[in-house]
């Protein structure tokens, strides 16, 4: 690793650099749709995004012969630190040229850096939290690019494990055929458990801001107990709601009541990466036109399902189950309607059986993994 050399990244230039170095570690990878550049200049802000009010976090450019080969994130997320109490500070973004010496330099920096702030493990890649894109690709290499999901090469595992990491926990998600998936059996245990209790609606955008903390709400309630669960903060939904409401069609967003009271929900956005593949990240100065007619006028025929779930109390009951289905059923017949062909729904925790098993049912198909790994720091 003689000639590699890691060192934190000084300057919006570097920091350009940072955000652009998979488009050319990437370009002509099927599965792979750059980020927009300027997203992730706020992406990556320590003003603008939230979680950096609750995390601290340096970026990391490893440089050989004078070029960026590979890059890396390192944080200890406080609000993580609170709900699981386990000393583990998180590493993300990680990409790199196919070189497990380039991986090994990286992981090695976050490690001591990680050590400095009495971290006692790592684990990751989280990017950059676990409410964002989590894992590290492990299958579905040449499946479409999805919106909010990572991707990395089939070469990034290996070279991981070989820096000294072992699987943390594995997660799944789902393609679902919105124009085949059948009609789910959630009417008729709706009508066998709760009859006349029900009322599934579409949200409602003239209060969409409200909505949304409904839906957060909801979420945060349904997976409180999940593995590595952090609540999204009131700060990181307001700044969702301002990038998410261009891209939010209603009739993708779902709510079940019982009793008048919301209990279930569901929400997917159009696949922004259909639409930006070919842009190589940039949108100024004619891909704004270019991005606006294929997502008003062409439209996108994928969507991701970025948040779905049922309230604590429901679950792992029939009825639980039922609502589920509910509103899975209305984004099949609302995507089909909207033309849309596929939706991503995940991801999903190896080990959360349920709602797996609810996808399955519902006409899912596992096509793509990612894996979470860790690493004592001793």
């Amino acid at each position: 690793m003689s000639d590699i050399q890691v060192r934190p990244v000084a300057g919006k230039s570097e920091l350009r650099q940072f955000i652009e170095l998979p488009i050319r570690l990437y370009r002509g990878h099927k599965g792979y749709a750059p980020h927009l550049t300027m997203e992730r200049f706020d992406a990556f802000s320590k003003t603008k995004n939230p979680h950096f009010h609750h995390a601290e976090a340096e970026f990391f450019l490893a440089w050989r012969d004078g070029k960026p080969v590979g890059r890396i994130l390192v944080q200890v997320d406080h609000a993580h630190l609170k709900q699981q109490n386990d000393a583990t500070g998180h590493f993300g973004v990680l990409d790199a040229e196919d070189d497990p010496a380039i991986f090994a330099a990286l992981l090695k920096t976050a490690e001591d850096w990680l050590r400095q702030r009495g971290m006692k493990a790592i684990a990751g890649p989280y990017s950059v939290s676990i409410n964002d894109e989590v894992g590290q690709m492990t299958s579905g290499f040449n499946e479409r690019s999805m919106l909010l999901m990572p991707y990395g090469p089939s070469y990034a595992p290996q070279s991981i494990e070989q820096a000294g990491y072992a699987k943390l926990m594995d997660l799944f998600s789902y393609e679902y055929d919105v124009r085949k998936a059948p009609v789910t059996i959630g009417h008729r245990l709706i009508e066998r458990y709760a009859k006349g209790r029900v009322k599934v609606r579409m949200a409602d955008m003239s209060r969409f801001a409200d909505e949304l903390l409904v839906a957060i709400d909801i979420f945060n309630d349904a997976w409180q107990d999940n593995w590595g669960f952090v609540p999204i903060t009131k700060e990181e939904i307001q700044a969702a709601a301002k990038s998410m409401k261009p891209l939010v069609d209603p009739r993708l967003i779902w709510f079940a009541e019982l009793d008048d009271k919301p209990v279930a929900m569901i929400l997917t956005l159009p696949n922004l990466n259909e639409a930006v593949a070919d842009m190589e990240g940039k949108i100024l100065p004619f891909n704004w036109a270019k991005l606006l007619w294929r997502l008003k006028v062409k439209r996108v025929k994928t969507g991701r399902c970025a948040l779905m779930g049922v309230r604590m109390s429901l679950r792992n009951s029939p009825l639980g189950a039922a609502l589920a289905m509910m509103v899975i059923d209305k984004l099949r017949e609302n995507g089909t309607a909207l033309g849309y062909e596929y939706a991503e729904l995940g991801w999903i925790l190896e080990s959360n059986a349920v709602t797996r098993r609810i996808i399955e049912q519902a006409g899912g198909r596992e096509y793509k993994s990612f894996r979470l790994y860790s690493k004592p720091l001793i």
